[in-house]
């Protein structure tokens, strides 16, 4: 008789196990949309998609170079000052046709 009781508790646990992973395995799907949407949410909080041809952007380039020598006599000084600036407006290259996965 302990021997049916055991095999029977035995089997109550395993029964509730199966179901446990039986829903768990039926929630997968949902869990994993749940996921997705809160990342795309993310996603599309940051702002809009990169776009060639929609796409401009300003390049500066600034250089100052400063020389001064001098010599323990104190014969030669020389003192040298350059400076440079260039400022551009970029624009990308637009693609002959954009694909959007739609």
């Amino acid at each position: 008789m302990l021997m049916k009781r055991r095999a029977q508790s035995t089997l109550e646990y395993a029964l509730i196990i199966a179901v446990v992973v039986g829903g768990l395995i039926a929630m997968q799907v949902y869990v994993k949309r749940g996921l997705q949407g809160k990342l795309k949410d993310s996603a599309d909080q940051i702002g809009e998609q990169y776009s060639p041809g929609y796409t401009t952007g300003t390049v500066t380039v600034s250089t100052t170079t400063s020389t001064s020598e001098s010599l323990a006599s104190g014969v030669t000084n020389t003192t040298s000052t350059t400076a440079q600036n260039k400022a551009t407006d970029d624009a990308t290259a637009e693609y002959s046709s954009e694909y959007w996965g739609e």
